[in-house]
């Protein structure tokens, strides 16, 4: 069934395939999707709505709570207080021996703050004692039986409970007539046989305002049974006795809490508009949303088929010049979508192929001849130092006849002149062991010490793993000659030059150092550039040819992998750092072949 549909709709051109996407998938979606949608968002508004409320008397009873923890807190640390408990049973001789008692107890942290951790509070103490002078915390007990929170503390039969209470016109000082306490028997020491009690009275008013800045935009009700203690909604009015529940209030969620003998009632109300009548004031919105769900559909529809065909049609043209030996670009490109951006990626194909023609069969012989050419004009450079041969038979010549003449230092002198002119010119391999190289220079080295005599020392130092490494003839020589010319000549004083080849986890390092005349900071800034991107061009006008010579061909020797460090001080002396990886100083045949353009 799937392949017959496949057959009819590839037989049928862009417009009828797009009349038929929208009729089944956005006309009949359409009825679906937004009756599920409306369902839906009923039932999660619901439940929202009651997990809101919900969360929000959690919050009002974890508030509550904590309050009256702190003040529990408070008296359970005058319950277990000896000293108070004490205080209270003693009898007192006079008025004056209570007053010095008291304003030693009243010194304590219970009364000196006269608040709790959480709001204002005031701590009273009531004593079963005749001797008590009443005032201030303390008081005594037969004041107290005929109040409102004593008599539903002996109704409750508990040790601490909780009361609200009013206590009317009778007390016109009372700085507010609802009152909220917390009263626990003072009862932990059983060898005190007296009545004794403690009182935190809370402040009524901290209560509310703690509801109310809440900010809850749903009305919240704290009850006991059908009696409104407070509320964020205007329940609240401290010169009025307690209201009633009337149970005509739509209730949204309710929450029993119960503490300290008191059961409350968390009551959070349901906002005033349901959801429904919410859906019914928009009614006017939702039916032109509807109608536009049905038009703008269908026009674009039409008009997205008109962008498409066109452009796939014009595209499909540019296509068919694929078996022609040239293509076109497309002249009318027009869309910044997708079919807009493969019109402007096919012109862009077609301009890169026939660039890549010119570069593949015009551009890529020239400059493979250029570059062996380069290359050859390089190899060339580098070894045009050779000296003809009949030099070394005058040289054999004079040394001999400084030996019968028994000038011996002169002929050791000639002999190893010899031997460094030999060296110099056998090109036949431009490489050579790191062990070969440093015999070499030590033979130079010791000509120099004939000619500088005691002013002029020097040291060499090679590891036994790096002897049989390969490197370019005379690489560390060149350096070696540059220190003596010009570190040693242009200062009176010892000169020493110290040579060291050894292994650094796996790279080589090649130092060569004197102390000799050094340079200046900008010179050893000139000289490091040159040697880091020397070319053959810096041969011709460079002051410093050995040098960029020698960094040249290391760097065609290891390919590029090699790092040039320079530092030197006037007058002071000069240090030379060459490191590269020890696989790039292997043996290996034609070590310049594939270098190409390094060096470049």
């Amino acid at each position: 069934m799937f392949q017959a549909l496949e057959e009819k709709l590839n037989n049928l051109n862009f417009k009828k395939k797009l009349i038929l996407f929208y009729l089944f998938c956005v006309l009949v979606p359409l009825f679906l999707t937004d009756g599920i949608i409306l369902f839906l968002f009923l039932r999660n508004e619901t439940a929202e709505l009651q997990n809101r409320m919900e969360n929000m008397a959690s919050a009002v009873q974890y508030d509550l709570s904590y309050t009256l923890e702190e003040a529990a807190n408070e008296i359970t640390s005058v319950y277990l207080n000896r000293t108070l408990n004490d205080f209270l049973e003693q009898n007192y001789e006079s008025t004056l021996d209570f007053w010095e008692a008291s304003l030693e107890i009243a010194d304590m942290a219970y009364f000196a703050t006269g608040s709790t951790a959480s709001g204002d509070g005031w701590m009273v103490l009531y004593g079963d004692n005749d001797t008590i002078v009443n005032g201030g915390h303390f008081y005594s007990l037969s004041d107290a039986m005929d109040t409102e929170w004593y008599q539903q503390l002996e109704i409750s039969d508990l040790d601490m409970a909780l009361c609200f209470y009013y206590v009317g016109e009778s007390d016109p000082s009372a700085s507010s007539q609802r009152k909220v306490c917390l009263v626990r028997r003072l009862n932990y020491y059983k060898d005190l046989q007296s009545e004794k009690l403690a009182r935190m009275d809370l402040d009524y008013s901290t209560l509310v305002r703690s509801l109310t800045n809440m900010n809850y935009d749903l009305s919240v009700y704290i009850c006991s049974g059908d009696t409104i203690l407070y509320s964020n909604d205007g329940h609240s009015s401290t010169k009025e006795d307690f209201e009633s529940f009337s149970g005509n209030e739509r209730v949204g969620y309710e929450m029993d809490y119960s503490v300290y003998g008191m059961t409350f009632r968390i009551l959070v109300m349901e906002p005033e508009n349901s959801i429904l009548a919410f859906l019914w004031e928009q009614l006017p919105w939702i039916l032109p949303l509807i109608a536009v769900n049905l038009l703008l559909p269908l026009f674009l529809t039409f008009a997205i088929n008109r962008s498409l065909t066109t452009r796939i049609q014009e595209l499909g043209g540019a296509f068919e010049q694929v078996n022609s030996d040239s293509l076109k670009e497309i002249e009318n490109v027009r869309g910044n979508d997708e079919i807009g951006g493969l019109m402007r990626n096919y012109n862009r194909m077609v301009r890169r192929q026939q660039e890549l023609i010119q570069a593949a069969y015009k551009d890529k012989l020239e400059r493979q001849e250029m570059v062996l050419a380069r290359q050859r004009a390089e190899l060339l450079a580098l070894h045009s130092q050779i000296n003809p041969h009949f030099l070394f038979n005058v040289l054999e010549s004079i040394r001999m006849h400084s030996i019968l003449k028994k000038e011996d230092e002169t002929a050791e002198m000639i002999e190893r002149l010899a031997l460094l002119q030999r060296q110099n010119v056998n090109w036949s391999e431009d490489s050579i062991r790191v062990i070969e190289e440093l015999r070499f220079v030590d033979a130079y080295l010791k000509l120099q010490q004939y000619r500088y005599g005691e002013r002029f020392s020097y040291e060499i130092e090679l590891e036994k793993e790096c002897e049989d490494l390969y490197i370019p003839r005379l690489t560390i020589a060149t350096f070696v000659e540059n220190a003596c010319v010009h570190g040693i000549e242009k200062k009176p004083s010892q000169v020493w030059i110290y040579i060291r080849v050894y292994r650094k986890d796996d790279w080589v390092c090649m130092e060569v150092e004197d102390t000799g005349v050094g340079m200046e900071e900008a010179q050893v800034a000139s000289i490091l550039e040159k040697m880091r991107i020397s070319e053959i061009e810096e041969l011709v006008n460079s002051k410093h040819v050995g040098m960029i010579n020698a960094c040249l061909r290391m760097r065609m020797w290891t390919k590029g992998m090699v790092e040039f460090e320079l530092e030197s001080e006037k007058g002071v002396g000069t240090f030379f750092l060459l490191r590269t990886p020890i696989e790039a100083l292997e043996k290996k045949e034609d070590a310049y072949e594939d270098e190409g353009t390094a060096g470049r």
